[in-house]
C-alpha cells in the first residue's frame, strides 16, 4: 500500500530540478516539493514534462510547488512574485499536485495588523484562481527575521496572524505549510499549536530546531550567543513520532518534505548525509504499514 504520509525533500534547482531529482531518487525519497525564489524563471510546462519522465515508475510524487518572496510588496520583484504565484497555481496540476506554498508576504516596515488588508487584496483573487482549479494554498510559518510590528517578508509566522488571515480570506483552500522549527525558535511549544491547527495544515516541512535553554536563561535571546539552531529532523528537539501521530488524527494525507540547507553541522559536503539521515529517521517515526489479517 502507498504510505499515508510520504517522506521526501525540497528541490529548487530551476531548469536542473529533474536532473537533481534523478540523483536523489535511489536514496528512497518518496516525494519532492519544487521550490522557486521570488521569480519563476523556468519554463514550467517543460519542467513538468521532465519531472514526469524522471518519476515514471518510481512511485515518488510531487507534493507541492513553492514560490517564495514577498507577494504583498510594491517593488518590481514583488510583482514578479505575484505573477509567480499565478503561474504556479496554473501549473500545479501539470506536476500532479494540488498544493502551492510560500510566504504570505507583508507590507514592508509595517505591523502584521497593518498588512492584513493588503493580504486580502492579493490573496482574495489568488484564492479564487486556486479554488477554480482545485488547488490549495499553504503558507510557510517562517518569520524571516520579522516581528509582529515590522518585517520584510511574511506575516504567517504566528497563530494570531493565521486567525486574521483566514478571517480576511475565508476559504477552505487556504491553509498552512507548517514546521516545528520556526515555532521553537520563537520559544513556542509546537505541539499544542499542532493539535489546534492540524486540520488546516496542507504540507509539512521536515525541519527541526535545537534550543539551548541554558543560553536562554543566562544570556537571553537578543544577546551575542545564539540560543537556537535549525536542524535536520532527528537531530533537534522535536518528537516526530508525536507530530506524525497528531497529523494522522486529523486524516492528514500529505507529505513531510525535508527542508535542507539549514543544519549548522550537516551542511556543505555533508548536506545529503544529513538529509538521508533525516529521511530514514522520519520513515522510522512514520512506521511501516502492516495490514491486518483478512476478516479481523
Amino acid at each position: 500500500m502507498k504510505p499515508d504520509i510520504r517522506i521526501g525533500t525540497t528541490v529548487g534547482k530551476g531548469p536542473r530540478t529533474a536532473e537533481y531529482m534523478r540523483y536523489l531518487l535511489p536514496y528512497g525519497f518518496e516525494s519532492f516539493q519544487i521550490n522557486f525564489w521570488r521569480v519563476v524563471d523556468t519554463d514550467l510546462s517543460r519542467l513538468a514534462d521532465e519531472v514526469a519522465s524522471t518519476l515514471e515508475g518510481t512511485g515518488a510524487t510531487i507534493s507541492s510547488l513553492g514560490i517564495y518572496g514577498n507577494p504583498l510588496g510594491e517593488l518590481p520583484e514583488d510583482e514578479a512574485t505575484r505573477k509567480g504565484w499565478e503561474d504556479c497555481i496554473d501549473a500545479a496540476a501539470k506536476f500532479g499536485c494540488d498544493i502551492v506554498c510560500g510566504f504570505a508576504g507583508r507590507v514592508r516596515g509595517r505591523s502584521v495588523s497593518q498588512s492584513v488588508e493588503r493580504f486580502r487584496e492579493v490573496f482574495g483573487p489568488l484564492c479564487d484562481r486556486a479554488a477554480a482549479l482545485g488547488i490549495r494554498i499553504g503558507f510557510e510559518n517562517c518569520p524571516m527575521g520579522g516581528t509582529w510590528e515590522s518585517g520584510d517578508w511574511n506575516i504567517a509566522f504566528h497563530p494570531a496572524a493565521w486567525e486574521m488571515m483566514f478571517e480576511a480570506v475565508p476559504s477552505p483552500v487556504l491553509g498552512l505549510e507548517w514546521e516545528p522549527c520556526h515555532q521553537m525558535c520563537q520559544l513556542i511549544d509546537p505541539m499544542p499549536q499542532l493539535r489546534e491547527w492540524a486540520h488546516r495544515i496542507f504540507h509539512v516541512h521536515g525541519k527541526d530546531a535545537k534550543i539551548y535553554r541554558d543560553i536562554v536563561t543566562t544570556s537571553g535571546v537578543i544577546g551575542p550567543r545564539p540560543y537556537a539552531y535549525h536542524k535536520h529532523p532527528g537531530l533537534g528537539d522535536s518528537n516526530w513520532i508525536r507530530i506524525i501521530e497528531e497529523l494522522r488524527k486529523v486524516g492528514f494525507r500529505g507529505a513531510i518534505d525535508i527542508e535542507g540547507w539549514h543544519d549548522d553541522v550537516y551542511k556543505d559536503g555533508f548536506e545529503l548525509t544529513g538529509q538521508v539521515m533525516a529521511l530514514n529517521y522520519l520513515k522510522n517515526c512514520r512506521g511501516q504499514f502492516v495490514p491486518n489479517p483478512p476478516g479481523f
